[in-house]
């Protein structure tokens, strides 16, 4: 890439640094910490890109608003269904960076104090969960076109980012020492907190799973710390970016939506989680179990908290679940590399 095509260099500087020497070397934060704000400013930059018709390589600090800012989050609260929660924790990732950056540059003063006159949004009881129809998820699984290897990987993506309810880090997180795949399979997810949690796979999605592993994961070690899902760049095998798993699910969406108006607009990796844990409870599974299954923990204060175990999940789920085929699947596109790709990963931004 030409240097000469990036604007703002110093931009660019502080990004790298506030990602790999203040979080990650000063802070120690953990690398889903680290993830959450890489997460944050590439939405923010993306959206920049979008509204404002220019590359990666055009952006400045001083596009950096409280307009622009407020309306990213509006644009991406309606899009992708934010909750209050994601929206404050986008807003706060921001906030971090530019202080950082303030603090380190005198060109940055002026964006923290912009920044900061955005407020946080206070939580509203009339909140809603958007989810998807059975019917609308097997299109979307249907789409990949599992001939390819790339259709492959994807397919067994969205595949089990429904089976498991799994958030989009959580699903990208997973090594193959994460998977026990047998008479009663299961996955670890490593969640918010460095928290873990065990979850039932179903039979269907194993079956998914071990033609994946045969091409993507021939004769491995499954106590291996290689990632499930990966990229390769330059022949080495990479973690794969929430932002592009969010891209590829974005436009397997697109080409659902073609065939089947009851896919949602811009889907997103948590549309499968709420659609997943929606079916299950409107298919007989107890709330409270469905809220252990994600991970939440919002019925440890109270004193009617169930704890089930792993096998109590599996009956629940397989007993909710029925049958149901995952479907075939078609068409995919190829990645290409941009500029802008290639300043993501000099920014750690990818």
């Amino acid at each position: 890439m030409n240097n000469s095509k990036v604007k703002d260099m110093e931009l660019f500087s502080l990004v790298r640094n506030f990602l790999t020497v203040y979080l990650t070397e000063q802070k120690k934060s953990s690398q889903n910490t680290v993830r959450a704000y890489k997460t944050a400013i590439n939405q923010y930059f993306q959206y920049l890109t979008d509204t404002q018709g220019i590359p990666l390589t055009g952006i400045t600090m001083k596009m950096i608003t409280r307009e622009s800012i407020l309306s990213f989050l509006d644009d991406s609260q309606s899009k992708c269904s934010w909750n209050t929660s994601t929206r404050n924790h986008r807003l706060n990732c921001l906030r971090a960076f530019l202080s950082y950056a303030a603090d380190v540059s005198l060109s940055a003063v002026s964006c923290r104090a912009e920044i900061e006159k955005v407020p946080l949004q206070k939580k509203t009881d009339s909140e809603t969960i958007a989810f998807m129809s059975e019917d609308a998820v097997t299109t979307i699984l249907n789409q990949p076109d599992g001939s390819t290897p790339k259709g492959l990987r994807d397919f067994n993506m969205l595949v089990l980012l429904y089976d498991t309810g799994a958030r989009i880090q959580e699903l990208l997180n997973i090594q193959l020492s994460d998977l026990c795949i047998g008479k009663s399979s299961s996955v670890k997810l490593h969640g918010k907190g460095n928290k873990t949690r065990i979850v039932p796979i179903m039979q269907n999605t194993v079956d998914h799973l071990q033609n994946y592993l045969k091409v993507f994961h021939p004769d491995a070690n499954m106590q291996s710390l290689d990632y499930l899902f990966y990229v390769k760049r330059d022949g080495v095998k990479k973690r794969m970016t929430e932002d592009n798993a969010r891209k590829l699910i974005h436009s397997y969406g697109e080409k659902a939506r073609i065939i089947n108006k009851d896919v949602p607009k811009d889907v997103h990796p948590h549309l499968f989680r709420h659609s997943r844990a929606m079916h299950l409870y409107q298919n007989g599974m107890d709330l409270m179990l469905v809220s252990q299954w994600l991970g939440h923990a919002q019925f440890e204060t109270t004193k009617i908290y169930a704890k089930a175990d792993t096998e109590m999940e599996r009956k629940a789920i397989e007993k909710a679940s029925g049958n149901n085929s995952l479907g075939e699947h078609s068409n995919s596109e190829r990645y290409f590399i941009s500029d802008d790709d290639i300043l993501r990963r000099l920014m750690a931004l990818d």
